[in-house]
């Protein structure tokens, strides 16, 4: 656990790399300072792992699928996320950690205390670093998960909306897939 003495100084990759699982379990750290993610409901658990699911199987041998683990988008000052999904080149699994030019998708799973973070702060670090594509899943009272998707311009290292799925998802970039979402 990060003691709250850690979340006022600035934090090295060299400081951070030499820390246990332990210790890194449940931050993220943005421009050098470490945050504290919140505790994330069933839920939410629940919808990661439906798409990383169904992203895994269609990514084919190329991609891998999975969730809860670091992508570090800069060196200095430390940018370290750890994205609800993330579509990685299956040739780079024993490299610790992703960098952006590994992954091809991250998805964020809006959560109450994530609001501001996912729809805000962390596309424009994703954009920056050059991630492809941004996928940001909000959770409508309804219950019927809504799934917004970002389209990297290059050029400008900002998103362009992509489509927006109600339900099921039925997208045809990074590649063909078809999942639905509704979680009971």
């Amino acid at each position: 656990m990060v003691t709250p003495a850690l979340m006022h100084t600035q934090i090295s990759a060299e400081e951070y790399d030499s820390w246990s699982e332990e210790q890194c379990a449940g931050i993220e750290i943005a421009d050098g300072l470490v945050t504290v993610s919140p505790n994330t409901p069933k839920r939410h658990n629940r919808l990661a792992r439906i798409l990383a699911n169904a992203l895994d199987s269609a990514a084919g041998p190329d991609w891998n699928a999975d969730t809860d683990f670091d992508v570090r988008l800069q060196d200095v000052p430390l940018t370290n996320h750890r994205p609800d999904v993330i579509v990685y080149r299956a040739d780079t699994i024993d490299l610790t950690p992703a960098r952006p030019e590994h992954v091809i998708l991250v998805v964020e799973v809006v959560s109450p205390g994530s609001e501001t973070t996912d729809r805000i702060v962390k596309i424009d670090h994703y954009a920056k670093a050059g991630v492809l594509f941004y996928w940001r899943v909000e959770q409508a009272a309804t219950g019927v998960p809504i799934v917004y998707t970002y389209v990297l311009a290059p050029a400008t290292k900002t998103y362009r909306d992509g489509e927006m799925f109600t339900g099921t998802v039925k997208a045809t970039a990074p590649f063909a897939t078809t999942v639905g979402l509704r979680v009971m």
